[in-house]
């Protein structure tokens, strides 16, 4: 199993940033996918969630701002990242969850910085 992001950057403060999670190795269309990030010092939080059947949901600090989506027969999920503020900077991860397990893919950087 490989999940592998992209799309992470230096992006200045309200600019807009898509990432990328390419999944290999699962059914990808069985998973419910997650974004997360972690900033320097601080605890892995959750984004957005994307349900297999295509349900959406996002935390309250990035919503209106940030919108998951997926792509079955591509195994990839997204995060459009819109409005961004420094406080968006952190490493994003994806994951893939089902009942028989979960996987982490490595995470991309995102910097919000003038």
């Amino acid at each position: 199993v490989q999940l592998v992001e992209s799309g992470g950057g230096l992006v200045q403060p309200g600019e807009s940033q898509r990432l990328s999670c390419a999944a290999s190795g699962i059914i990808f269309s069985m998973y419910a996918m997650g974004w997360y990030r972690q900033a320097p010092g601080k605890q892995r939080e959750l984004v957005a969630l994307i349900t297999s059947g295509g349900r959406t949901t996002v935390v309250d600090s990035v919503q209106g701002r940030f919108t998951i989506s997926r792509v079955n027969d591509e195994s990839t999920v997204y995060l459009q990242t819109n409005s961004l503020k420094p406080e968006d900077t952190a490493v994003y991860y994806c994951d893939a969850a089902a009942p028989g397990g979960a996987y982490w893919g490595q995470g991309a950087q995102v910097t919000v910085s003038s």
